[in-house]
């Protein structure tokens, strides 16, 4: 694994950043909105890490990292427009939540392959991407993403009565 950059590690300490604020927001307020301080922290790290992403490339090339930025990007930029213009009435909201909780995975998912590729320092948990270790994480935050979606949507329907 090649070493950190200072982009690298200024992508790290956003990212790790980012994701705490989105989890604390999560568990507050159930969605992830721009109303509420940790709301506008997470997004706005978010998309500093979503665009530093862009310029990491250790791997040779642009690999599926790079796709997950640009897959945030969006998420961001749609949950931003369904928040703020409400294009889709009251469905607005639960397609902003699907934006923005996405995010989420889409961090989590390059966070832990790049933690079980580098650490322990010499003799990293796993190898290759097809490792089932790796596997084995990126489905749990599948279904872990699943399930808080389907929360999120319930929560949300509950709010309406």
């Amino acid at each position: 694994m090649p070493e950190m950059t200072m982009l690298g590690w200024f992508h790290t300490i956003l990212g790790v950043v980012a994701v705490f604020s989105g989890f604390y927001t999560l568990y507050k307020y159930r969605v992830i909105s721009m109303e509420e301080s940790s709301g506008r922290l997470y997004v706005y790290v978010t998309l500093l890490v979503a665009g530093s992403a862009l310029g990491i490339y250790n791997q040779g090339g642009f690999g599926i990292a790079h796709v997950l930025a640009v897959l945030t990007l969006i998420a961001i930029t749609g949950g931003f427009v369904m928040e703020k213009t409400k294009l889709f009435g009251s469905f607005s909201k639960y397609l902003q939540a699907l934006a923005y909780t996405s995010t989420l995975l889409f961090h989590m998912i390059p966070a832990i392959t790049d933690f079980l590729r580098r650490l322990p320092v010499g003799d990293p948990f796993i190898d290759s991407f097809e490792d089932p270790l790796l596997v084995n994480f990126h489905l749990a935050f599948l279904l872990i993403f699943v399930i808080g979606i389907i929360t999120q949507i319930f929560w949300l329907k509950k709010q309406d009565n």
